[in-house]
């Protein structure tokens, strides 16, 4: 499908905690943008393959469940609904157990297949943000506008534990650092849609920056 002369994507990536979720809502919502989370398309699918108790070694069996699967993304009022088969599962994928589970479903180049047929299906329909660790290299390459967002792992680690209290969940900030740590080195190392920097990306650092800073400094580009 073809492209509109006036279509474009902003490709935003980083590692967990580097703050690309907030901000990105926030640049689509301000840019009146469709917004594409796909790292909650690859929780999904593995929160099915957890119910069905397939084994998440098995890289055969979780590519045939992404290929018969169905998982679709809907703003609705400003909210992002994660829908698995029709299914509304947005709050059942953010468990710490499922992001423990995530790292074996997406590794799987079956899955990693299947999933960025589905993104770019979404992206092409209409213009987006999409946030990920591969949108700019894998998903979109060609994407208008690409930005990598990083931040100290102290930091990753304190805005996820704090994610965690607020959810009314037990976290302790020492584990939580060794989990966002262990995750880094999963997602850098894996030999598919690994997480880094697209040569033509933007880089901001966001330790030291407020929400706000981020989501102006990433308009000013735009613009």
């Amino acid at each position: 499908m073809a492209k509109r002369p006036d279509h474009f994507i902003v490709a935003i990536d980083g590692p967990a905690g580097s703050g690309k979720s907030t901000v990105s809502k926030l640049i689509a919502k301000k840019l009146g943008l469709l917004y594409i989370d796909t790292g909650a398309m690859y929780r999904a699918l593995t929160l099915k393959a957890v119910r069905q108790g397939l084994n998440l070694e098995d890289s055969d069996r979780l590519a045939d469940l992404a290929r018969s699967t169905r998982v679709d993304l809907v703003n609705a009022a400003g909210t992002l609904k994660v829908l698995l088969d029709g299914e509304d599962v947005s709050g059942l994928i953010r468990t710490p157990e499922l992001t423990n589970d995530v790292k074996f479903v997406a590794r799987v180049g079956g899955v990693r297949s299947e999933m960025v047929k589905q993104q770019r299906a979404i992206g092409i329909r209409a213009n987006a943000v999409l946030e990920g660790r591969d949108i700019g290299t894998v998903v979109f390459p060609d994407a208008r506008y690409k930005f990598y967002l990083d931040a100290d792992v102290a930091e990753r680690a304190r805005r996820r534990h704090k994610e965690l209290v607020e959810s009314n969940r037990q976290a302790d900030l020492a584990a939580v650092k060794s989990d966002v740590e262990k995750r880094d080195e999963s997602d850098m190392k894996r030999s598919l849609g690994a997480l880094k920097k697209a040569d033509d990306a933007v880089f901001i650092d966001t330790t030291d920056l407020s929400i706000d800073e981020v989501v102006e400094k990433i308009l000013s580009y735009i613009k």
